[in-house]
């Protein structure tokens, strides 16, 4: 296997650097990477992958593209709303780079099939958004012995790491248990910076360009922390975990599991949550007053829109004005998802609020199904 001629006026760049040279860009293209996600971070590490010629890409998505993607996810354009992500994206690499192959799995990654998918690549790049999706990516590269290239992001901030079981640690030496259900709000309840997911996944770019020539100083056993307002960069020294459950001495971890019901065990004790349909807490509401609507949204979120006749008392103030609410009243707490609505619901039950109701599904399934002209965001 060697370059075309057009391949080398494209990659002459690379080639004038001796750390890679012919020799390197022909590891490129003969390299395959896994890109878990098309999103924020998959979209600039993949466009990044391509652009450098790694010659067989594979990329793993289910979801399909929406207005509210764009602000970050720079791969998908706005022709390209309600397109499967997947299709979007392998059409903008096909584009930016013919002499590559893109392989698409239309699909989530799943205990099912991650073994099937993961087998057919020398490197898996994590640009997912949830836990349940990055404990099963860690599972299925520390099994099949294969580099695990991370980041993830909130806000203003986000980390990057390589967590390689056969060099160093893993993702569970770093994070041995998911944080409970909620916790850490995703980046559809708590936001992003637009910019971040690009400068993260482009670190994630640089180590597997780095993992495929075997040059530089990989991020394995470090954790690399942005902070993008005081835009300063720090780093964390991880250590392998002996008694990690996957790549420990004695693992007790040997295949793969059901990662939601193990994400989500923090919820499993304790009492259920009451929670109501959104259009079930329309029709109360207008019951002469019988319900009260309580919105436990930031203040910046209540004016981009809200329900007529709420009241708005912020999560995080919650507790202390609990006494301006009146417990005989029958109470329908809200978000915009319905995860700091369940915080709320345990608040206000604490309290002695035992007429409370979590709507289910947040401000978004009020938008669905009881007022469609309500902005979403």
């Amino acid at each position: 296997m060697g370059l075309s001629n057009q391949e080398v006026n494209r990659y002459s760049r690379h080639l004038l650097l001796p750390e890679v040279g012919l020799e390197g860009q022909l590891k490129l293209k003969s390299a395959k990477v896994l890109c878990v996600g098309t999103g924020g971070l998959g979209s600039p590490l993949a466009l990044y992958l391509a652009a450098a010629g790694v010659g067989h890409l594979g990329l793993v998505d289910s979801d399909v593209v929406d207005y509210s993607n764009l602000q970050r996810q720079v791969i998908h354009h706005t022709s390209d709303v309600g397109k499967p992500k997947i299709t979007s994206a392998a059409e903008k690499l096909r584009d930016l780079n013919p002499h590559i192959e893109i392989i698409e799995h239309e699909t989530m990654l799943t205990a099912e099939n991650a073994f099937d998918i993961c087998s057919r690549y020398d490197i898996i790049a994590d640009g997912t958004d949830n836990f349940s999706t990055r404990y099963l990516t860690n599972d299925v590269c520390v099994l099949l012995g294969k580099p695990n290239v991370h980041a993830s992001i909130f806000r203003f901030e986000g980390q990057a790491s390589v967590f390689h079981a056969k060099e160093g640690p893993c993702y569970r030496c770093l994070y041995p248990e998911p944080p409970p259900p909620g916790e850490i709000p995703s980046c559809a309840e708590g936001g992003v910076l637009g910019v971040l997911p690009g400068l993260l996944g482009v670190v994630q770019a640089t180590e597997v360009i780095k993992q495929i020539l075997g040059i530089g100083d990989p991020l394995i056993g470090r954790l690399l922390m942005f902070d993008a307002l005081g835009m300063r960069a720090s780093e964390l020294q991880i250590e392998k975990d002996p008694n990690c459950p996957i790549c420990g001495t004695s693992p007790s971890i040997t295949a793969l599991q059901d990662y939601q019901a193990f994400c989500n065990s923090a919820a499993a004790s304790g009492e259920p949550h009451a929670e109501i349909a959104a259009i079930e807490a329309a029709a109360r509401s207008r019951q002469a007053g019988e319900v009260l609507l309580l919105d436990v949204r930031e203040p910046h979120e209540w004016d981009i829109c809200r329900i007529e006749g709420a009241v708005h008392v912020p999560l995080n103030e919650l507790p202390a004005r609990c006494g301006e609410l009146d417990p005989s009243k029958e109470i329908v707490v809200y978000c915009l998802m319905g995860a700091r609505g369940r915080k709320a619901l345990e608040i206000l039950k604490s309290q002695g609020f035992h007429k409370a109701w979590n709507m289910r599904g947040g401000l978004r399934a009020w938008a669905a199904e009881v007022d469609g002209a309500m902005p979403l965001y």
